[in-house]
């Protein structure tokens, strides 16, 4: 974890380390298992296996930003959002990220990027559209502490390895048929290495689903936790945790549909309705996440 005036979290660091360990491990494996399977194609398999993963951590800023139709944003552009931000770094003792505005009236939040000093924080018009001051403040220290905790990285890595796991599968299938042209032998060889294949890609991609969900519940109650003890407003996060779920369940489904894929970084999952199931959610309940600041909020008011 990165050394920032944000409150330790040693439950989140090991968390990131055995997500990291298992689903890297998860990754070679398949490479390997693949590699196996179609010896023809194994540097082919082994070079893409990396591409990915390094796309994936190197672009993982813009990606995201594109995926929002968001913007960087200078100074002279948002000068209240940048001064708040200014203040809560100073606040932190962590570097100032980018920011970024998403022109999408859904109220939401998320940060990402693959180091401190490459993140960029990001909020829609309709969040500051909605939230009170102490509100946006709230929304604003919990994503700065997924950039100081560098879990935002974490995630997009974890992410990574159910991505490469179906590109993988794809390109030796593809390999595997351009394979089967020959005698029956090598056709049965062939549907075998490819059975092997999707087996393999689907007990990673399976894993690795389970893996990042527990992860980003976990993440979304720390940062929650970092973000109330580093303002001493942990009422003021309950509160815009309320408006934007509640803003959000009203959301027609057709609105909320081209920010499925960004579901993960978000500061509340944009999914309208009661349609989450706990074991798949990438969010702690709502109910969850204001027990735990009501919590805090006492804490608080003990100490002062």
């Amino acid at each position: 974890m990165a050394r920032t005036r944000f409150a330790d979290d040693h439950g989140l660091t090991a968390r990131m380390t055995l997500v990291m360990l298992l689903l890297g491990g998860l990754f070679v494996g398949l490479v390997v298992v693949l590699m196996y399977a179609f010896s023809d194609y194994a540097f082919l398999i082994g070079i893409a296996g990396i591409a990915v993963a390094f796309y994936q951590w190197w672009s993982s800023d813009k990606v995201a930003m594109k995926a929002m139709r968001a913007r960087e944003v200078t100074p002279e552009q948002a000068p209240e959002l940048h001064g708040m931000i200014d203040r809560l770094c100073s606040m932190a003792d962590m570097p100032k990220p980018r920011v970024g505005i998403s022109e999408m009236n859904v109220p939401n939040a998320f940060a990402t990027g693959r180091s401190p000093e490459r993140s960029v924080v990001c909020v829609t018009t309709g969040l500051l559209g909605m939230l009170s001051a102490d509100e946006l403040e709230g929304v604003l220290a919990h994503e700065l502490s997924h950039v100081a905790h560098r879990d935002v990285l974490v995630m997009t890595m974890a992410s990574s390895a159910g991505i490469a796991a179906g590109m993988l599968t794809r390109a030796v299938q593809f390999g595997g048929m351009g394979r089967s042209r020959g005698n029956s032998n090598e056709n049965r060889s062939a549907f075998a290495a490819m059975m092997v294949a999707l087996v393999v890609s689907l007990v990673v991609y399976a894993i690795s689903f389970f893996l990042t969900r527990l992860l980003s519940r976990y993440r979304e109650m720390a940062a929650d936790r970092a973000g109330a003890y580093l303002t001493m407003k942990p009422e003021a996060l309950g509160r815009a945790l309320q408006k934007i779920s509640g803003q959000i369940s009203v959301t027609p489904a057709a609105d909320l549909r081209g920010t499925g894929a960004m579901n993960a970084f978000f500061i509340a999952p944009a999914i309208s309705g009661d349609t989450f199931r706990r074991a798949t959610s990438t969010h702690p309940s709502l109910e969850q996440r204001l027990d735990q600041l009501a919590r805090i909020g006492t804490e608080l008011g003990r100490e002062h």
